[in-house]
């Protein structure tokens, strides 16, 4: 067990990465672009000309985004027209977390729009699981649906697929997960940038960035021209009240803040300030979030897990039912239950984390993928307590919700490992299984189980021993603490937003900082408050999230890597270090 318990410290022990000065050349190219910290950072995300970084801080697409480059896209559109004008019942089938829901009730609004018979239908966690499910068809079929539209689903149900066929019911699968290009479903059409030959520039749309691309391709000037015997509503009012909601699904599934999806976000955050979308002011409310200031920070830390504890604890209805009902009664009251819900997940969650902790460490200390299994685990909140482990030991770790005779577990990685891959090692043995580099899902028969974790652990063994294990934490330049003043984030960091997962916030590292004064904050004194001085004797405050720690033993100089960003409250702004590691000088 002492491997582990040093993993855990190790995993403390991070790695700083502080990346190479920007060249003559890219300092030139970008010269019109001040201070020459941005220059910096602008050559840190891989923009060497001028043309180039502008259209980035401008949040522009330099690549044609037209959706009918979608492989699929067009016989989709022209299949959808003809169901509404011959108004045949159309269903939306999406997924409970936030990216499902968000791009269900998307698909939803912009059909109504058109004058379709459509719904939405989001399967229960508990008693369906994640994707298409034969009996789902089966009453949707009974229920005089024609034709059926994934998102964020489906690219790995060839079986279902096929008994929708049989079912006479016409399926168009749009998804973003990883395809498995031997066997893709034989739908009507599939609609996967990520597709073996599907020539869309950009493979890193979230499942409600897709349906954007579809609601696009149905809105714009090509194919019929009338819905109903009325002009289709080419104009861009609409897609823009759609906006908010491909922000608000593509920051909580963390894909890439990068290309199309940093376009959607930047403009969605920009929608979201001026949302007339009912449960958007109502969730807001409960999550305390000023809807005008509103940031991808917020989406990922308050927004989003209150729209995903609706699925992770029951069933994810609540969710797409706030976010499409017009009713300011309603909203409030479904906002007030998500709330409520995801208090009860956080405590969940943490009772989970340390059970799983428990089972991972005393079933196999040495080994570099940890895997707890329990039948009391809420299956609902496996990933979340997987995500601690990984965060907490720096190594791949599932955690598995037990049933009666299946097996439902949730996996997250580390850069060094590609869980997926590791799981299509294993595919005999699964009943279903997907996801991506870093987080994935799989269900297991449990008279499988046992051979599955062996072999897992033994892929990870190999793959891993050798290997240095520790986080990295990146910064993009060593500076002095007295060039970091307010006018640096209004004149130039602010421009990088929205910043999350694939395009992080600038980060810098100072050495030899004065430690004027620290203390801990928080629940259990988890946070680190501390005042720094730089060489000019001014003082700036920093605050360290899950560093409490250090208060006991703070030295008198510190190196820091930090990120530097406004702290608002009761009405007043002020800027702030947000330390991300610390060491002595």
């Amino acid at each position: 067990m002492e491997r582990l318990y040093s993993h855990a410290m190790q995993s403390n022990n991070k790695h700083w990465n502080i990346l190479p000065r920007i060249t003559p050349e890219a300092d030139a190219a970008l010269g019109a672009l001040n201070p020459p910290l941005l220059r910096q950072v602008l050559f840190n995300r891989g923009f060497a000309t001028d043309a180039d970084a502008r259209a980035f801080l401008r949040a522009e697409a330099n690549f044609n985004a037209d959706p009918f480059q979608m492989t699929g896209m067009g016989a989709a559109v022209e299949r959808i027209r003809f169901a509404i004008q011959n108004r045949e019942p159309i269903a939306i089938y999406g997924d409970y977390d936030v990216d499902g829901v968000t791009a269900t009730a998307l698909l939803v609004e912009t059909l109504q729009r058109m004058g379709a018979d459509v719904r939405g239908y989001i399967p229960n966690r508990f008693e369906e699981g994640y994707g298409l499910n034969n009996n789902a068809l089966e009453e949707l079929k009974a229920d005089g649906v024609r034709l059926v539209i994934t998102v964020d689903c489906g690219i790995r149900s060839p079986n279902e697929a096929l008994h929708a066929r049989t079912l006479g019911l016409d399926l168009i699968i749009s998804d973003h997960h990883h395809p498995d290009n031997e066997n893709l479903p034989p739908a009507f059409a599939v609609i996967n940038p990520k597709q073996h030959g599907d020539p869309y520039p950009d493979k890193d749309l979230a499942g409600v960035g897709i349906a954007y691309k579809i609601a696009e391709a149905l809105l714009s000037g090509s194919g019929p021209q009338t819905v109903d015997g009325r002009p289709s509503m080419i104009n861009g009012q609409i897609l823009n009240s759609l906006l908010d909601l491909v922000a608000l699904g593509t920051v909580a599934d963390l894909a890439p803040l990068v290309g199309e999806n940093r376009v959607l976000v930047k403009k969605g955050l920009k929608q979201m300030r001026q949302t007339t979308r009912q449960g958007l002011f109502s969730l807001a409310a409960v999550s305390e979030v000023a809807l005008q200031k509103v940031t991808a920070g917020h989406i990922g830390f308050m927004l989003g897990p209150r729209l995903n504890a609706a699925g992770r604890l029951r069933e994810a209805l609540a969710a797409f039912e706030l976010l499409t009902t017009t009713d300011v009664f309603k909203a409030g009251e479904l906002a007030q239950q998500l709330d409520m819900q995801n208090r009860e997940r956080q405590r969940i969650t943490r009772e989970m984390q340390i059970r799983a902790e428990e089972i991972a460490l005393s079933d196999d200390p040495d080994a570099y993928l940890l895997f707890a299994a329990h039948e009391e685990f809420n299956s609902g909140v496996v990933g979340l307590a997987a995500s601690r482990l990984t965060e907490k030991y720096y190594r791949p770790a599932i955690v598995a919700a037990k049933g009666e005779e299946e097996t439902r577990g949730s996996c997250r990685s580390i850069p060094e490992f590609h869980i997926t891959d590791a799981l299509d090692q294993c595919a005999d043995l699964l009943v279903r299984h997907g996801g991506h580099a870093a987080a994935a899902g799989f269900t297991v028969r449990n008279n499988n189980l046992p051979e599955l974790i062996a072999r897992l652990k033994a892929i990870a063994g190999e793959k891993l021993s050798g290997t240095e294990l520790r986080p990295t934490v990146t910064a993009d330049a060593e500076v002095s603490l007295a060039d970091i003043r307010p006018e640096l984030y209004e004149k130039a960091l602010k421009y990088l937003e929205p910043t999350g997962y694939g395009n992080r916030e600038p980060a810098f590292v100072a050495r030899n900082v004065r430690v004027k004064n620290s203390r801990v904050v928080g629940a259990d004194g988890k946070h680190l408050k501390l005042a720094l001085e730089d060489e000019k004797g001014y003082t700036h405050d920093a605050i360290g999230f899950r560093l409490g720690d250090w208060h006991k033993t703070m030295p008198a100089r510190v190196d820091i890597l930090f990120t530097y960003e406004p702290n608002e409250y009761n009405g007043r702004v002020s800027y702030q270090l947000n330390l991300k590691d610390l060491k002595p000088s």
